[in-house]
């Protein structure tokens, strides 16, 4: 028999040798393939080629071609392909994090010795061969303790800056025993200030009063040179500057024998005031005696914290307790009316100011019959200088304050401020300011923590009236993140806080701002070794 297939597949013919069966023809029907299963079918091997490629490439590179098994690779990558972590490392994190859980809520057991070093810790867990257990004790007592460490740090560094920022620098002490020196020695120190002849002008109210109390010679020289060099009518402006009788002959000194012409300057001394008696300001007198209150302001600073306490929460406490807060140069500002009682309208300025801007417009603002045109602190973008309310002062838990005074009320800044004398005067500021000073010393001084600001905020309500915030910018004592353009535009920039520009721990980036004002070439500046910060 013989068989034979066309070469088109489509007829089989069959033939008999014995001539039984000449000839078979079978026909084959011609098999077609539909162009759709074609195209599907070349459009799924091209998407699964790459990937089985990428597959092989993986598997390779991770040792997965080392399973003997299918079973082991569909282990292997079945959870990476479902983006599951199903590794034994996943599992050794998630037990992980369930011992961490249960030991957050335990107590470390006493007397366990932690290591110094994150190198000792390893040391010990290998040496020992720690469990997990055991590993998440000590690593939370390591954290803890380190935790410690940090605040403790923390809290002595608030508590150096604030003997710091209470010492007075040897540079300015020396240069205040210079300049007395020289009162007593040098007549041209002791000159009249101002000359005779400008005597009246001390009290015309056509000219700008400005009025400054400090017993820093440097400070003030800076207050009054920046007011000078920023102004657009210098030959209008009145400087008073008070200083204690201590200070006295060393501030006449300064301003005698550096003129800031064509600027009025007068210096007094708070002894040289008649109207400064005791009689008059009978709280000075019980601020000064008080047991309570030397205790508070030179007593242990330490005294009651802990290492639980928050470092700004403790230096705000330590600034509370700053002895300036019981200096009556402090307290003098309440008295301007009594004081300069020809004068109507001036600007109180703080010693730790610098003025960059003509400030001659202040007394162009309508105060509409209100006392102090102060800058409001509730409001801006610093949320820690300018977030300030009644609450932020006063111990709101003891019933005198809670009765009297809202919380949320928005407080202000001292320091610059313009106050309109006639109107004061209808008022009983100062009355209410006594009574209120009386009432901290009767409460054991639990009804606020800072010093003069608070009963301010007191005597002067319903007696404000707020100004624009680019006048007065404050904060650059204490907040280092403060936005130098913003500082470069305000009128008035205040270094209140503890890191006096004067002082090593003053914001290097913020003290330029302040020491371009100071004369480093003048003899006395230079002979007490104060010299330009580098």
């Amino acid at each position: 028999m013989q068989l034979r297939i066309s070469p088109s597949m489509r007829s089989i013919t069959i033939s008999s040798s014995n001539g039984f069966l000449d000839s078979m023809k079978v026909k084959v029907a011609a098999r077609h393939v539909p162009y759709r299963t074609l195209f599907h079918t070349i459009l799924a091997l091209a998407f699964l080629l790459p990937f089985v490629f990428i597959l092989t490439a993986v598997v390779t590179l991770e040792g997965v071609n080392k399973c003997s098994s299918l079973d082991c690779l569909g282990r292997r990558l079945g959870p990476r392909l479902l983006g599951r972590g199903g590794d034994d490392s996943a599992k050794l994190v998630r037990d992980l994090y369930k011992i961490l859980n249960q030991v957050d809520s335990e107590e470390i057991p006493g007397g366990l010795e932690l290591p110094a070093s994150f190198s000792g810790f390893l040391t010990e867990m290998k040496n020992n061969q720690y469990d997990a257990r055991t590993f998440a004790i000590t690593l939370k007592a390591t954290m803890e303790n380190m935790n410690r460490e940090v605040k403790r740090a923390r809290l002595a560094e608030q508590l150096n800056k604030h003997f710091a920022a209470s010492a007075i620098p040897k540079g300015i002490h020396c240069l205040a025993l210079r300049l007395t020196d020289e009162y007593s020695s040098n007549a041209h120190a002791r000159k009249q200030l101002p000359p005779p002849e400008l005597l009246p002008l001390l009290s015309d109210n056509s000219y700008k009063h400005f009025i400054l109390a400090s017993d820093n010679i440097l400070a003030a020289s800076v207050v009054v040179t920046s007011t000078v060099r920023s102004s657009l009518k210098p030959q209008e402006m009145v400087f008073h500057v008070i200083t204690d009788k201590k200070t006295y002959p060393g501030m006449h000194s300064w301003f005698a024998l550096n003129p800031i012409s064509p600027a009025i300057v007068e210096v007094k001394g708070v002894h040289q005031f008649d109207w400064l008696t005791r009689e008059n300001v009978p709280v000075l007198d019980a601020i000064e005696n008080h047991h309570g209150v030397r205790n508070h302001y030179h007593g242990d600073h330490v005294a009651g914290s802990n290492d639980t306490d928050n470092p700004r929460v403790f230096a705000s406490k330590l600034q509370a307790r700053s002895p300036k807060y019981i200096s009556l140069l402090n307290h003098l500002r309440i008295y301007l009316p009594e004081l300069f009682p020809n004068l109507n309208k001036v600007v109180f300025l703080d010693d730790d100011v610098v003025i960059q801007r003509d400030l001659s417009p202040l007394w162009e603002i309508n105060l509409a019959g209100k006392v102090n045109g102060a800058v409001e602190t509730c409001r801006g973008e610093d949320k820690w200088v300018m977030s300030k309310h009644f609450r932020t002062y006063f111990n709101f838990s003891h019933p005198l304050i809670a009765k009297n005074l809202d919380p949320n009320e928005c407080a202000w800044a001292y320091g610059m401020n313009i106050f309109d004398l006639n109107a004061w005067r209808k008022t009983s500021i100062r009355e209410t300011y006594h009574y209120w000073l009386k009432e901290n010393l009767v409460a054991n001084l639990t009804l606020w923590k800072f010093g003069t600001l608070p009963p301010a905020l007191i005597a002067f309500r319903g007696h404000l009236h707020p100004i624009e915030r680019s006048w007065h910018m404050l904060g650059l004592g204490y907040q280092e993140k403060t936005n130098l353009d913003s500082v470069k535009k305000a009128a008035v920039i205040h270094y209140n806080g503890q890191c006096k520009p004067w002082l090593e721990i003053g914001f290097k980036h913020l003290q330029p701002f302040w020491t371009k004002h100071v004369n480093y070439s003048n003899d006395f500046v230079r002979n007490c070794h104060i010299f330009e910060p580098q």
